[in-house]
């Protein structure tokens, strides 16, 4: 249900310099998702009547991941003044154009860069909010080091009664260990009011949005403020927190799909992106990454060393040391170990991908294999097929890319060729060494035949003088030798 007397406001405008990146802070990923994608995803799950992002830093980058992502959330310009103070009042601007009064409700006011605070605890904190009756509310944390964010400074009774940013604070200020976690919920007038008199008078030259808390404070309104874990509201500022964080996420959702049924031996090296699925039964072995939207079916093993990225694998089916990308694996069909599927390999039930075998936008029929030393691009190769070792399919001519047709009960020699496009025959066979230029009829034998020819004495001609040469002689003494 939609709560209309919320709205959202995201703060995704900074330019997150200690990331030294190229992408933008806010859509750098984790668990296969941005970080503001976190972020939109629990605010929309809170049911607000209205989320609005405000961005400046890559303006168009982000607006243009949100258009894709959320298209739902409005986006707002942040101008050049700067500060969290001046993104929260043009939100909030925004919010009031929209309707036909200025908005009386809620604002829960988010962090784009804070991707692991869930919506049950946003939704208690709300609720706690508007139970308060207070003016405004405070998620906090003591983390073991409070290098870097403002500190909670509470009243003698113990009710808070300011935010001072870290570079802003006294030595006593920075001993407190409550720190501000950047999320808030304000009554929407006394916001609307107290943002009209922030200034940047500060350390950093900004409009502080932790001002307004003791703007109300000193307007004799109450704040609360609530504790809650430091690692649901850690903000992610560098390469280094952004592999914490990564790794706290990682270990809750591994921890979510063992209670679902799912063995996964080793958590620690186990990496699962947030949109794949995986059904009971299913085993994850080590040093395995699940990412994109692949999903694992009932009783799979995948692993280990084994990297899939939307791929699908079906029940009961083996994926050992195995790098797939945009493939399908089918039931009981056996991959691995050192198999390579590209995009567009289906591989149906019981069919096998075998070791040192590439495969590239090919559909290998139900109980076909390729079981070694292979590489099969552009191909359909049919039902209960058996490709020999070192088959290649030769599908490009450096100009276009043709496929190659290889029919249901075929069973080639090793090391054959098949020159594209070309098609093999229903219970088709091929000799060994065979290079296949022309279509070969079902039940036809195609070989490529030269007669063989031995040059006698050509090492010892050729190569007098060398171990190869001394060994020939040795042999061909030993031969005349028990001739007589």
């Amino acid at each position: 249900m939609s709560d209309q007397q919320l709205a959202v406001v995201i703060l995704a405008a900074g330019t997150g310099t200690r990331m030294k990146s190229a992408t933008p802070k806010v859509l750098h990923e984790l668990a296969g998702v941005p970080l503001l994608g976190h972020v939109a995803a629990t605010a929309r799950a809170l049911g607000p009547g209205t989320v609005l992002a405000v961005v400046r830093h890559e303006r168009d980058r982000v607006a243009a991941y949100l258009g894709e992502a959320a298209p739902e959330i409005v986006v707002v310009d942040q101008d050049a003044t700067p500060g969290t103070g001046r993104a929260v009042a043009q939100a909030i601007e925004a919010l009031d154009a929209a309707g036909d009064a200025p908005f009386a409700g809620d604002v829960l006011v988010l962090s784009g860069d804070v991707p692991l605070l869930d919506a049950e605890t946003l939704a208690e904190f709300v609720a706690g909010h508007r139970e308060s009756g207070r003016a405004a509310s405070i998620l906090t944390s003591e983390p073991g080091d409070p290098t870097g964010y403002g500190r909670i400074v509470r009243a003698a009774d113990g009710s808070v009664d300011r935010i001072v940013e870290q570079k802003d604070a006294t030595d006593a200020e920075r001993a407190i260990g409550e720190v501000n976690s950047g999320v808030y919920v304000f009554g929407a007038a006394a916001l609307r009011d107290r943002l009209a008199h922030l200034t940047l008078d500060n350390a950093q030259g900004e409009q502080y949005l932790t001002d307004v808390i003791g703007l109300l404070r000193e307007a004799g309104s109450e704040v609360s403020a609530l504790p809650t874990a430091p690692w649901k509201v850690a903000g992610i500022n560098d390469r280094a927190q952004l592999a914490e964080a990564a790794a706290q996420l990682n270990a809750l959702i591994v921890r979510g799909w063992q209670l679902h049924g799912v063995s996964i031996q080793d958590p620690a090296t186990t990496w699962i992106d947030l949109d794949v699925v995986l059904e009971p039964d299913a085993t994850i072995l080590p040093n395995t990454q699940l990412r994109g939207a692949t999903v694992v079916a009932v009783g799979a093993v995948v692993g280990p060393d084994t990297t899939l990225v939307d791929t699908e694998v079906g029940a009961g089916a083996t994926v050992k040391r195995t790098d797939a990308t945009l493939a399908v694996i089918g039931a009981n069909a056996l991959v691995g170990p050192f198999a390579y599927l590209r995009p567009g390999t289906v591989l149906e039930a019981d069919g096998k991908i075998g070791t040192f075998v590439e495969t590239k936008n090919a559909t290998i029929r139900r109980g076909a294999k390729v079981p070694h030393l292979s590489y099969v691009g552009d191909t359909n190769v049919g039902e209960h097929t058996n490709l020999g070792a070192g088959a290649i399919t030769a599908n490009y001519d450096d100009i276009a890319k043709h496929r190659t047709e290889i029919g249901a009960h075929v069973h080639t020699g090793s090391h054959n060729v098949f020159v594209a496009p070309v098609r093999i025959g229903d219970g088709a066979k091929t000799g060994a060494g065979a290079v296949i230029r022309k279509d070969v009829p079902p039940g036809a034998l195609a070989m490529s035949v030269a007669p063989q020819r031995n040059i006698e004495g050509w090492v010892q001609l050729h190569r007098a003088g060398t171990e190869s040469a001394a060994a020939a002689d040795a042999a061909a003494a030993q031969g005349e030798s028990s001739e007589r």
